[in-house]
């Protein structure tokens, strides 16, 4: 362990390391100061954006490359909204030739997300797959949003995915981390024979105890933006979550006592003094 950098945040993902363990997402946000505010108190060194038909653009139609350091952050494109395999792989080439312009190193990458509906947001798993296998064979470095179930995971790992992300909870629903445990199953399965695979949760962020959480379990990062984006002070909490990176990845390492029913005392019982009656 390096006790120089004894919380070591860093995160690789296709060779290409970044200082913080946390990706942020750019959606959202009361307006693109705020924004820019909020990236900068984060720490974060990759941000997801998602690719509209022409340019990047916020919900107010405002173009992101306005307000982004594009020398700074490395761009994730993402395909949000798209409900089949088709339509992510149109964005996803759309999102390549518009950073391949700007010269971004994440020209050559995509945040995959295909979703199965417009209430729960989960993925389609058959368009998921699909859509991964060609983009990865098209030359892309994919980064697949999925839900927590292992045996998806897997698969999509599998078909060349650079990075799996399952889902903490519904995206946008600030639940957490809704079963610690399939995220423990998901690390153990992705990472048997292979350390450095990155696994990244991806949605369902609420607050900072839910960022230390994905830490703890082993995660190598943690992307969100809802938890921020729509915080009563989004500067304030995109501290608080780079405060709360550090503070799990930093407990992972130390490694963590194990659970008892009972109590253990923290000085030992000899040469306690006792009051003996008559002395």
């Amino acid at each position: 362990m390096n006790t120089q950098n004894p919380s070591d945040t860093s995160l690789t993902v296709v060779g290409q390391t970044f200082s913080s363990q946390l990706i942020l997402g750019t959606g959202k946000y009361p307006d693109n100061p705020t924004m820019a505010q909020a990236l900068e108190a984060s720490g974060a060194g990759a941000i997801t954006v998602a690719v509209r038909r022409e340019r990047l653009y916020n919900e107010q139609g405002e173009s992101l490359l306005e307000a982004i350091d594009l020398d700074r952050y490395t761009i994730l494109p993402n395909t949000a909204g798209c409900f089949n395999a088709a339509d992510a792989i149109r964005v996803a080439k759309l999102g390549r030739e518009l950073l391949e312009q700007l010269d971004n190193p994440g020209q050559h990458w995509v945040k995959l997300e295909v979703l199965a509906d417009k209430k729960t947001l989960l993925p389609d798993p058959q368009g998921t797959l699909e859509a991964t296998r060609e983009l990865v064979a098209d030359g892309f470095k994919v980064l697949c949003y999925t839900s927590d179930d292992p045996i998806m995971a897997v698969k999509i790992k599998e078909a060349g995915a650079s990075s799996v992300m399952p889902a903490g909870s519904p995206i946008g629903s600030g639940q957490g981390i809704l079963n610690p445990n399939a995220i423990r199953i998901i690390l153990e399965l992705l990472k048997e024979g292979d350390e450095d695979y990155p696994v990244i949760v991806d949605a369902g962020v609420g607050t900072a105890s839910d960022v230390t959480l994905a830490m703890e379990l082993g995660a190598d990062g943690v992307l969100l933006n809802t938890g921020i984006a729509h915080a009563k002070d989004p500067v304030r909490m995109a501290h608080a979550m780079r405060h709360a990176i550090e503070a799990g990845r930093l407990a992972y390492l130390s490694g963590r006592i194990g659970k008892k029913l009972y109590a253990t005392a923290s000085s030992p019982w000899d040469g306690i003094i006792s009051y003996i009656p008559g002395e």
